[in-house]
């Protein structure tokens, strides 16, 4: 993975961070091909951590803590 400039932000966690930072990467990787699907599903598991799965012909998950999230 690679790290972004664009998205370096005290306002949010590592695990957060590195969610986005994932999606960026799956969104170019994509356009460089030229066509690509991707889905973003989400859903708040044990402990009110969020479970975030990134799916683009592999699946990529997170689970983020809630205070890894700005207010």
């Amino acid at each position: 993975m690679h790290d972004h400039n664009d998205f370096k932000s005290d306002a949010y966690g590592p695990q957060a961070r590195e969610a986005i930072n994932r999606l960026i990467d799956v969104v170019m990787e994509g356009l460089r091909h030229g066509h690509f699907r991707c889905a973003i599903i989400s859903a708040i598991g044990k402990n009110n951590k969020r479970d975030l799965v990134i799916e683009a012909g592999k699946s990529h998950k997170f689970t983020i803590p809630e205070d890894d999230l700005p207010r």
